[in-house]
């Protein structure tokens, strides 16, 4: 892939992604549930407010790179993600990207603790391992950052937006999940398509 990503490029494909492997049975995502995914308070850095018009045009610019497909249900169109198969991502090297896409800069432990829904790592070694290979790909995927004072580890983050921007260390406080959160994030896209269900209904009756 020669195109460096967008931010919002960035966002919409991470959330296509991570709503693949936690609400299979919701995915491919409409429009709607794919903004209430990027726009969650929840499990995301940074926090955005997208609204249809930019998802749509970066929704068209990412069909342009193949890198996401467009499938009619109904009357709503739906959105996978083509990344994984472009790239020839094993399932490590996408839930290590997915992670680092959606929540920034992070550490193995941290990306160990959020990617385990998306892939059982053993451990800490094992997500080294992976992102030392997505490092080494042509042109690296991933890079290690320099350590910041008062920081123990070293972070990881993604290269598909090009270098990244080096952000102070996250506050201790988001760097913990609680179960009600990772629950949240699972409603919100639950909530997006009822909606959507009742509006279908409605026009048809």
């Amino acid at each position: 892939m020669e195109n460096k990503l967008k931010p919002i490029q960035i966002r919409i494909l991470g959330c296509l992604i991570e709503k693949q492997h936690t609400t299979p049975d919701q995915y491919p995502l409409t429009l709607n549930a794919l903004k209430n995914a990027c726009n969650q308070k929840t499990n995301r850095e940074p926090v955005v407010s997208y609204h249809d018009g930019e998802l749509g045009m970066a929704l068209n610019e990412l069909e342009g790179m193949h890198l996401v497909s467009k499938a009619w249900s109904a009357r709503s169109p739906k959105y996978e993600q083509k990344l994984q198969k472009v790239m020839e991502l094993a399932s490590s090297g996408l839930a290590v990207l997915c992670i680092l896409m959606l929540r920034g800069p992070q550490t193995a432990g941290e990306i160990r603790a959020h990617t385990h829904r998306l892939h059982q790592f053993d451990d800490i070694d094992d997500v080294e391992y992976v992102l030392k290979r997505l490092a080494e790909r042509s042109p690296p995927l991933t890079t290690q950052l320099p350590r910041q004072p008062g920081q123990k580890e070293e972070r990881y983050a993604h290269l598909l937006s090009g270098e990244p921007v080096i952000p102070a260390a996250p506050a201790a406080a988001r760097l913990t999940e609680s179960p009600l959160e990772q629950r949240v994030s699972e409603l919100e896209t639950t909530v997006a398509q009822l909606q959507e269900r009742i509006q279908q209904f409605e026009t048809d009756v």
